[in-house]
């Protein structure tokens, strides 16, 4: 398993918020929807609204 740094931005009303998240994963698709998965139940934030900007394998 491989650490993954995640970094982007979500919609929230009018704005753009940043975001990074590390996730450790067996490659970097699994990463990316697993980001997208903690942003929709935590934030609450549908995957239309969510702009991932850079993956970067850290292990």
């Amino acid at each position: 398993m491989v650490d993954f740094e995640i970094r982007g931005k979500f919609k929230v009303r009018n704005n753009w918020q940043s975001f990074t998240k590390v996730i450790e994963s067996q490659n970097e698709k699994n990463a990316v929807e697993k980001a997208y998965s903690l942003l929709g139940s935590k934030q609450g934030v549908k995957r239309n609204l969510v702009r991932i900007e850079e993956v970067k394998a850290l292990g």
